[in-house]
């Protein structure tokens, strides 16, 4: 016994439907409804089989042609449909790859160039009058401002770091090759000495 259950509108176990998901469910939903009118076609038709009375050898043949034809229909269905899924898994990891790569390059990072650009075409709105909310743009702006200011406190100091660390170096290398040339001079004159 088949028991079948349809629900129209299909937008409550199909939300991307009804919201406008992605292109390739569309696709795939569609071409599952295709596959699964098919499928109900060619049984429809094995079922009305059994209402064909049979008189003879060969009407008993031809019934079993058209029995077999229809299951053949029915596996080149579902054949057809499991071919089509493959390439929509495809298409599907395309479109979510690309939806990746536009939100990737939304989140890189801006070279200085590009945020004085946006400064400067922020500060231009609002000098015109633009409402964007002002609070927000200052706000934006103040922390670029402290982050820059950071920044250039981070720099200078690793900058006097390095400085010291070289000054240091050098002076611990001229330490040593004062000391290595001192003792030089005591081996060279504890030489003489003994001569």
């Amino acid at each position: 016994m088949d028991m079948n259950i349809t629900f129209s509108g299909g937008t409550r176990f199909f939300p991307a439907l009804s919201m406008g998901g992605l292109k390739s469910v569309r696709e795939k939903a569609e071409r599952q409804q295709e596959c699964e009118n098919q499928i109900a076609y060619w049984e429809a038709k094995k079922e009305n089989l059994k209402d064909i009375k049979c008189n003879s050898i060969e009407d008993v043949e031809k019934k079993l042609q058209l029995f077999h034809s229809y299951e053949d229909s029915i596996a080149a269905a579902r054949e057809s449909y499991n071919n089509s899924q493959m390439w929509h898994i495809l298409d599907e990891a395309k479109e979510k790859a690309e939806k990746i790569a536009k939100e990737a390059e939304k989140l890189e990072p801006k070279t200085a160039e590009e945020r004085q650009e946006d400064m400067a075409r922020e500060a231009a709105q609002q000098a015109a009058g633009t409402e964007e909310s002002e609070g927000v743009l200052s706000e934006m702006m103040e922390e670029n401002t402290e982050a820059m200011e950071e920044l250039t406190e981070e720099m200078q100091e690793e900058m006097a770091g390095e400085e010291l660390e070289q000054t240091a170096g050098e002076q611990a290398d001229s330490i040593e090759e004062t000391m290595e040339e001192i003792m030089e001079e005591k081996r060279h004159q504890g030489i003489d000495i003994r001569i």
